[in-house]
C-alpha cells in the first residue's frame, strides 16, 4: 500500500496519512478467527508512530495478554521519483524535515530530522523487507529491529534504507547481518512485504499508525492516528463486550530497562504515570547509578542500560 501523502503528518489526528473522520470506527469482517487479533499497521519512517510508543508500550505491557499482537508493514514511502505535492507543501524530501521535527517537539518523543536535508532517505522498504524476513523466525526479534531501526533514523539521524546501517543494527540482534540482507534483497522479500500490503488494504488501513482489533466474529474497532492509552483501553473493552479489564501490573523499571536497553523520559513518564518535573527522582529511587546512565539528545532526557 503505497501512498507518499503518508509523509503528511498531523498533530491533531495524530497520524502520517489520509486523515479519517472519526477517531475510532466499528468495523466487521466475514472471515472467522480463533482469538481476538490486533493488528499493528506502521511503517519504520512513521513519525506518529515513533510518538506512540510511549503508550502502546504500555497498551502492550498490561494489556497484552488479551490479544494476538501482529505488526504490519504499509509501506509508507516506496520512492520519490516523480512525486510532488505541491498542496501539502511537500515536493522533495527536505520539505519532509519540518513535519517530523513538528511531531518531535508535539510528542517529546525526540526527532533529529535533519537528514533530510544531508542523506535522505529514498525509500522505506528497505527496512520493512528485513523486518519481514526476521519476522519470519522471530516476531519479538523483529519488533526490536523495528524500535532500533526507529531510533537510528529518528534519534541519531542514520539512513536505515543503507545496507550499513541495516547490516549493523541486524548484529546487534545476535543475527547474521550478511545472511538477513541478503534474503531480504531476494523477491521472497518483496513478496512478504506485498503479502502486508494487501492485509493493510484488506483492513481499509489508510494512513499510519493504524490499529486494528478483531474478535472471533471478526468484529472489532479501527483506531487511527496515535491516541491516548484510554482509546485503546475502550476499544479493547467494545471488542471483547467486557466493562471491565484485568490490567497486569506495569513491570518495574530496572526490568523494563534491561529489556528495552533504551527508554526516553516520555516513555517512563506514560508507563508510570509520571510528571515529567519528577522524572530524575523517580528514576534515582526505582534504580541504582551502577544500572544506568543518563544522556540527554534533543533537549530530552533518555536512559541507557549498563
Amino acid at each position: 500500500m503505497t501512498n507518499n501523502n503518508n509523509l503528511i503528518c498531523d498533530l491533531e489526528t495524530g497520524m502520517c496519512g489520509v486523515s479519517e473522520d472519526d477517531e475510532m470506527q466499528v468495523i466487521d469482517f466475514n472471515q472467522k478467527s480463533k482469538s481476538i487479533d490486533l493488528y499493528y499497521v506502521t511503517d519504520p519512517i512513521c513519525s506518529h508512530c515513533w510518538a506512540l510508543e510511549p503508550v502502546l508500550r504500555r497498551f502492550v505491557e498490561q494489556y497484552g495478554h488479551y490479544v494476538n499482537f501482529h505488526t504490519t508493514m504499509g509501506g509508507l514511502l516506496e520512492k520519490w521519483t516523480g512525486f510532488a505535492d505541491v498542496s501539502n507543501g511537500i515536493s522533495s524530501p527536505s520539505d519532509v524535515a519540518g513535519h517530523w521535527r513538528e511531531v518531535g517537539e508535539h510528542s517529546r518523543m525526540p526527532i533529529d530530522g535533519t537528514l533530510w536535508f544531508e542523506n535522505p532517505i529514498q525509500s522505506s522498504y528497505p527496512p520493512s523487507r528485513v523486518f519481514k524476513v526476521i519476522q519470519q523466525q522471530n516476531e519479538d526479534l523483529a519488533n526490536i529491529f523495528l524500535r532500533r531501526t526507529r531510533e537510528a533514523v529518528f534519534v541519531f539521524n542514520q539512513n536505515i534504507a543503507e545496507k550499513s546501517v541495516l547490516f549493523e543494527i541486524v548484529n546487534h540482534l545476535g543475527l547474521d547481518g550478511e545472511k538477513v540482507l541478503k534474503k531480504a534483497e531476494l523477491p521472497i522479500g518483496q513478496q512478504l512485504l506485498t503479502e502486508d500490503f494487501a492485509l493493510a488494504s484488506q483492513l481499509g488501513v489508510r494512513g499510519f499508525p493504524t490499529i486494528i482489533m478483531l474478535n472471533e466474529e471478526n468484529k472489532g474497532v479501527k483506531i487511527v492516528g496515535s491516541r491516548t492509552l484510554d482509546s485503546y483501553i475502550a476499544g479493547l473493552k467494545q471488542v471483547l463486550s467486557l466493562d471491565e479489564l484485568q490490567p497486569k501490573q506495569q513491570p518495574a523499571l530496572l526490568s523494563l530497562l534491561e529489556k528495552e536497553k533504551l527508554l526516553f523520559s516520555k516513555e517512563v513518564e506514560v508507563m508510570y504515570d509520571i510528571e515529567q518535573k519528577d522524572i530524575n527522582k523517580f528514576v534515582d529511587k526505582e534504580l541504582s547509578s551502577t544500572a544506568y546512565d543518563a544522556k540527554e539528545i534533543l533537549g530530552e532526557t533518555y536512559f541507557v542500560n549498563k
